[in-house]
């Protein structure tokens, strides 16, 4: 790698003057609104599911419509270490991670060949293969029932989950924030580079010498894992697992997020599940039956329209703002 790629890369992994006054504003957003931490916890937790998701659509063009398989598994993971071992949630976390990464990358043998519309097929094919698997083991899962009785304990040994959610919106920040500054590590690095190679031209990223094999398989690895970590988050800060969490919608909603964010830009996941769970829950509270109708009408409409467009409404007849 040359000098002047070197310096583009350095460049890219200065943070922005704007990037501190966000991370502290989310911080302080559980304290300043406390009706509302309950959902800052699930922003922060879907945040992760998205940015996970981002690594290999957005960066390495890969599609999946079972990326629920690794949520679910590190959240069933999580809580089965609670229930039956320990209850620390940074060990527990620690044990969903290390479940989705294992399972992540066995499913990677299957994301290697084949065409995009064959890869898709197969990554739904295995979160279907897991959903059934936790629904068949009820002795360990709970069945269709779920897995009830999970309860955590402090985080750090000092912090209580309180009722209002606000250690669980400020634990779930805590963990995006490090995966996040994780990730965004990876793919401003030469590994990133070499993904968005493959995204772009597989034939001619191997035609130069780049293993495109080893590659898709460590950046699906590395999603499983962050997948995981949010499916741990939701499970330790809810104290409940379901067959929920191996749910299609859970796949769909993600790839929705993205539409609404953005692909191929970490921030796309954050700005994406700050909006997709504002529309839920305020077009929920005044039409719980049609609130699907709505959102899937403003994601028409983002389509359409065009997102930057959509956000500045002065571009759509071609014009600029003065």
């Amino acid at each position: 790698m040359d000098a002047s790629s070197t310096n583009v890369l350095l460049r890219s992994r200065r943070m922005r003057p704007w990037e501190p006054v966000l991370w502290l504003l989310a911080f302080a957003a559980p304290a300043a609104l406390p009706s509302h931490a309950l959902i800052i916890n699930e922003i922060a937790i879907v945040a992760l599911f998205a940015i996970s998701l981002d690594l290999i659509l957005g960066y390495t063009g890969i599609v999946s419509l079972g990326h629920a398989a690794f949520f679910g598994m590190g959240g069933y993971a999580a809580a089965l270490f609670a229930k039956h071992v320990m209850p620390d949630p940074m060990v527990g976390l620690a044990v969903g991670i290390a479940a989705s990464t294992v399972l992540g990358a066995v499913a990677s043998f299957t994301v290697m060949r084949g065409t995009d519309l064959t890869r898709l097929m197969v990554t739904l094919g295995v979160g279907l293969i897991m959903l059934e698997l936790a629904n068949k083991l009820d002795w360990l899962t709970g069945g269709a029932d779920g897995l009830q009785g999970v309860v955590m304990g402090p985080v750090l040994g000092r912090f209580e989950f309180d009722l209002f959610g606000r250690t669980a919106a400020w634990y779930s920040l805590s963990v995006l924030l490090v995966l996040f500054v994780l990730a965004r590590r990876v793919v401003q690095s030469p590994f990133g580079a070499t993904l968005k190679a493959i995204r772009d031209n597989r034939l001619r990223a191997m035609a130069i010498g780049i293993p495109v094999t080893a590659k898709l398989a460590q950046v699906y690895t590395l999603a499983a894992a962050l997948a995981g970590a949010a499916g741990a988050l939701l499970t330790q800060t809810t104290g409940f697992a379901s067959l929920d969490l191996f749910e299609f919608h859970r796949s769909a909603d993600v790839m929705l997020i993205l539409v609404i964010g953005g692909v191929g830009w970490l921030y796309g996941g954050v700005v994406g599940a700050i909006g997709f769970k504002l529309l839920q829950d305020v077009i929920s509270a005044v039409t719980p039956q049609y609130w699907t109708f709505w959102i899937g009408l403003f994601l028409v409409v983002l389509v359409l329209v065009g997102r930057e467009r959509l956000i500045r409404p002065w571009t759509w007849f071609g014009g600029r703002k003065a």
